[in-house]
Order: C-alpha cells, then structure tokens, then sequence
C-alpha cells in the first residue's frame, strides 16, 4: 500500500518535531517508519494506529535518542582514532627517551639526540594532548579536582620544556624549569594532598 503525501508529511513532520537534524539519518527513518506503517495499513490498521505502532516499534525511545546514539558512535570512532596517535606518540617517544638514555651511558653514537627528540616529543606533543583528553573526561568534577589537573599537567609541562631548553641549549631555561617546579610544589602539591585528606576521612568515617 502506497501511503498518501499527506500521511509522509505527517511522518515528516514526527521526526522534525523529534529535533532529527541529521539529514542522512533522518532520510533512513522516514522510510523506514513508512515501510512499517504500510505493511501494518496492509494487515487492516488505520494509518493513525499504524503510525503509533511504527513510532513505538521503530523509535521506542524516540527519534531523538537515536539521533544521540548516532553522533555517539560516530565520535567514538574519532575519539579511538584520536587515543591511538596519542598513546602511540606516548609510547614511541618514551622509548626514544629510555634507548637514548641508555645509550649515552655506553657512549654510543646517536644516544643524545635520541633522548632529546624523545623527549621534546614526549614533552610537547604527548603531555598536552593527555593533559587535553584527561581534562575532558573530568569536566563535570568537582572545582578542586579540575585544579589540581590544571596545575600537575601544567608543572609537568613547564619543568619538560625547562629539560627541553636546557638540552637545546636555549636561554630562559632555568626560568622555565623554575616555574614549573614551584607551580608543582605549591600549586599541585597543595591539591593533591588536600583531596588524599579528605579521602582519608571518607574512609574512616565509612
């Protein structure tokens, strides 16, 4: 059974009222709603009772909540796209760093620029991009928590690029490196001891 302009306008109108903005998405619901309520109007239904039987069938939670689910898996891929270069960086730079280390000691060719690429990677690329990707993931912590993220990746970051510096011989080093370290005593430090307080007492009134 062919349904009328009327009742696909009706069906259009439903997943417009949902707040369905995905075109391709949208496109793919509305047949498929329509599939169902001709097959239901071909067994005898009336398209009003057919169409409330196809919303529940099709949408039981809403047009909506699909729509959500969607994006959600769509992100998801990028966002495992993304961790996978970054913990790549992480491990690939930290294995320049161990191997370069190591092989200064020996006194081996190749050993000091092995350690301080490794470390600039390590240092500029990975730390910030773990500091970006934890710090979304505790966006609905609590004020203290969000600090003491700030401030340890911050301090980490500064103190690396003072090493970095220093390895490349560049002026403001020890500034760099200075700042970091008294950020992370006084401003991490600080946070970090308070939340370790507070679940101690949480634990000991449990």
């Amino acid at each position: 059974m062919q349904l009328s302009e009327f009742q696909t306008d009706k069906i259009s109108n439903y997943l417009d009222n949902e707040g369905v903005e995905l075109e391709s998405l949208k496109n793919d619901l509305h047949d498929h709603l329509c599939c169902v309520v001709e097959d239901k109007m071909v067994q005898g239904m009336s398209f009003e009772s057919a169409f409330a039987q196809a919303i529940r069938q099709v949408t039981p939670q809403g047009a909506l909540n699909i729509q959500q689910q969607t994006i959600f898996l769509i992100n998801l891929s990028k966002i495992s796209r993304m961790k996978k270069l970054m913990y790549s960086i992480g491990l690939l730079s930290s294995i320049s760093v161990a191997l370069g280390w190591l092989m200064a000691l020996l006194h081996l060719p190749g050993g000091n620029k092995l350690f301080s690429y490794g470390f600039v990677a390590l240092v500029l690329v990975f730390v910030p991009m773990l500091a970006y990707d934890r710090y979304k993931l505790n966006t609905n912590r609590i004020l203290t928590e969000k600090l003491k993220l700030i401030f340890g990746f911050s301090s980490a970051f500064l103190a690396g690029l003072g090493v970095v510096f220093k390895l490349l011989h560049l002026m403001g080093a020890g500034i760099i490196l200075a700042i970091g370290v008294l950020l992370f005593a006084f401003a991490f430090l600080p946070f970090l001891f308070l939340g370790l307080y507070k679940s101690s007492l949480e634990e000991a009134v449990e």
